[in-house]
């Protein structure tokens, strides 16, 4: 068994901040033990980044902004690191009109949003080289339970988990299913307020071009809500530099009618989008794609996060807890942690 003192179900962007705001709790032998468990091969959860040939394609979330001070100061560090980026303030929906500002910066990640969740896991080495964080990937969690006092997870290799606090970023149809798994009951007041949350699901497909491809400044085109939602040049975003490849998003009413459609009809679908916007001679060289079934939170929780009530510490987090999308799932980890650090005092 894997025992820590923490145990973080999910390492996109809330896990991640979560671990790194908890760890600011004590250095060394006055640090938490946090395990970090994902079911993916590699951390960041939709920030995600897939390469294609020479290329690589954002493939999951395209931008950020910021509104609350707090998320501002990462990312004032990361523009101070060239990181990241402003790509824009507002997009084209692909009309003749003038591109909509609104004011506030988007930023991009150069190389790829996955460094994003990349930089974020160097933060947790800090001084002890990840002595006090445990990392697994590649790690399906099936049922968690609580024992004692002590919540046990276990994946689906056999392996256990053995933590004080549990903390669940996974979206919350999952992280319920968890619990069921494992027999655990949340108070009626806290399952309800979760079940409350409502989430749309995203198709997206990459393509790799040969030749030109023509969309609007600053190489992007946002149509909230139609079967088309975004198409995105990532060469021109600053994570492509060697290759052209688009990123095509359906909104979630084409997401929700063709999700279980094989690759090659998505394929086809996506691609089309991008047909207006081809130079001369340009052609589609190659295509992927990627299903993500809890892309967009459509209810939110009005918090940012759930700690659960009659139960060992137990948080639910993630970009459904306060909004908006990543800069959401940042704060709703920075806030977990906060909670984590007073858990820590309270168990000294």
């Amino acid at each position: 068994m894997i025992e820590s003192d923490i145990l973080i179900i999910g390492a996109g962007v809330s896990g991640l901040m979560a671990a790194v705001t908890a760890l600011q709790h004590g250095e060394g032998e006055n640090a938490p033990h946090i395990t970090i468990v994902d079911k993916n091969p590699e951390i960041g959860g939709r920030l995600a980044t897939a390469r294609m040939g020479s290329g690589r394609g954002d493939q999951g979330a395209q931008f950020f902004t910021v509104r609350d001070d707090r998320f501002r100061a990462w990312v004032d560090r990361w523009l101070s690191e060239d990181l990241v980026h402003v790509w824009s303030y507002g997009w084209s929906d692909g009309s003749i009109y003038a591109t909509d500002e609104d004011g506030y910066p988007r930023y991009a990640v150069h190389g790829g949003m996955k460094r994003l969740a990349e930089r974020l896991a160097a933060d947790l080495k800090g001084k002890d080289e990840i002595e006090s964080v445990y990392l697994r990937l590649n790690a399906s969690i099936t049922a968690v339970s609580s024992d004692e006092g002590v919540w046990r997870a276990t994946d689906e290799n056999g392996r256990t988990y053995g933590a004080r606090i549990l903390v669940i970023t996974a979206p919350i149809p999952l992280a319920l299913a968890l619990l069921d798994a494992g027999g655990t009951a949340l108070a009626p007041d806290d399952r309800d307020a979760l079940e409350r949350i409502e989430y749309a699901p995203s198709l997206c497909g990459l393509f790799r071009v040969e030749g030109d491809v023509t969309l609007p400044e600053p190489g992007a085109i946002q149509r909230p809500g139609a079967d088309i939602s975004w198409i995105a040049d990532n060469r021109r975003k600053g994570v492509s530099p060697d290759a052209t490849v688009i990123t095509v998003h359906a909104g979630p009413g084409l997401s929700r009618a063709h999700f279980d459609d094989d690759d090659a009809r998505i394929s086809a679908r996506l691609s089309q989008a991008i047909q207006p916007y081809l130079g001369p001679g340009a052609t589609i060289a190659a295509s992927h794609i990627r299903r993500w079934r809890y892309a967009l939170p459509l209810v939110l929780h009005p918090e940012r996060y759930l700690r659960a009530t009659r139960l060992p510490p137990l948080y639910f987090g993630g970009d459904a807890f306060g909004g908006p999308r990543v800069e959401g799932a940042a704060l709703s980890g920075m806030a977990i942690g906060r909670a984590l650090q007073k858990e820590g005092e309270q168990g000294d």
